[in-house]
């Protein structure tokens, strides 16, 4: 029995279908959609277009999550050109993405981005603090101070993981890890159910189908028992999951399946095992 409080359901939506949030007059065209400590913006846009911050409050993460991806990002006195699979940092202040070819771009603000929460679709599920979530604290200052730091999937290693195999890496504000992609349904008898005390896990399905299965800790109080879910979702779609809401994602789709899990602020955990996270020299741990 879980002494936590019992957890709300499950966050969940499809994305890049149905009426967008946001449309630029470029044609660019954004779905917001919130976690407890962030804000996920999907965009598919379109060349030329621009996705501008003008006065960021702190570091945020712009994900390209398919190889036909080509942006460029400025801030600052810096200009960084990215294509293919990636991960990039953009530092607090002004900013903007542009669009070098259409493509999907994802971009993640903490909740600090004040602005954006109305916007999420989900916002009302968000009204009041959830009990179980520890609230947002960022990450100490990388030590090289803040810029551009994009990471393209294909220069860097595999995380070793017998279980879960992928590339991570995280910032001030948000941990990332792309799980290495899945042809074919997973192997239903080595399945990873598992939880968390104090955080969300925000999983991006990018590529595929999956069911995520979730189960509710009972409490002692009856009406709060849920039935078991087994939540089947096409991609691009996300889910945001509670603590501690017991979960484990199975891909089920025939060809490619590609899941990308998000975390913020990163997670403690993975980034005290050496090695696990790829850029790990590039941001201190918190003090302990």
């Amino acid at each position: 029995m879980s002494t936590l409080a019992t957890p709300p359901d499950v966050e969940f939506s499809d994305l890049g279908t149905g009426d967008p949030d946001e449309t630029t007059p470029g044609g660019s065209s954004t779905w917001y959609f919130r976690g407890h400590n962030f804000v996920l913006a999907h965009t598919t846009l379109v060349a030329g277009d621009e996705l501008a911050r003008a006065d960021q409050p702190d570091e945020y993460v712009v994900i390209l999550p398919y190889e036909e991806c080509g942006i460029e990002v400025r801030a600052s006195q810096e200009v960084a050109s990215v294509s293919g699979r990636a991960v990039v940092m953009v530092p607090p202040g002004r900013s903007a993405i542009v669009g070098v070819e259409d493509c999907t771009v994802v971009r993640l603000f903490s909740c600090r981005s004040a602005d954006l929460l109305d916007k999420a679709r989900n916002r009302s599920s968000y009204a009041e603090p959830h009990p179980n979530v520890r609230p947002f604290e960022p990450w100490p200052d990388p030590p090289e101070g803040y810029r551009i730091l994009p990471y393209r999937l294909a220069d860097l290693a595999v995380t070793p993981d017998a279980v879960r195999p992928g590339q991570i890496v995280r910032c001030s504000t948000f941990m990332v890890n792309f799980l290495a992609p899945r042809v074919g349904p997973r192997d239903p008898d080595s399945l990873s159910p598992h939880d968390h005390d104090d955080f969300e896990q925000c999983s991006l399905a990018v590529e595929g189908e999956y069911v995520h299965h979730l189960r509710t800790p009972w409490s002692k109080r009856r009406r709060e028992w849920r039935e078991d879910r087994h939540l089947r979702c096409g991609s691009p779609s996300v889910a945001v999951i509670p603590p501690p809401m017991i979960h484990t994602s199975e891909a089920v789709g025939p060809e490619t399946n590609q899941l990308i899990d998000i975390f913020c602020p990163p997670r403690l955990d993975f980034s005290r095992t050496p090695g696990r996270v790829l850029n790990e020299d590039a941001y201190p741990l918190p003090h302990q």
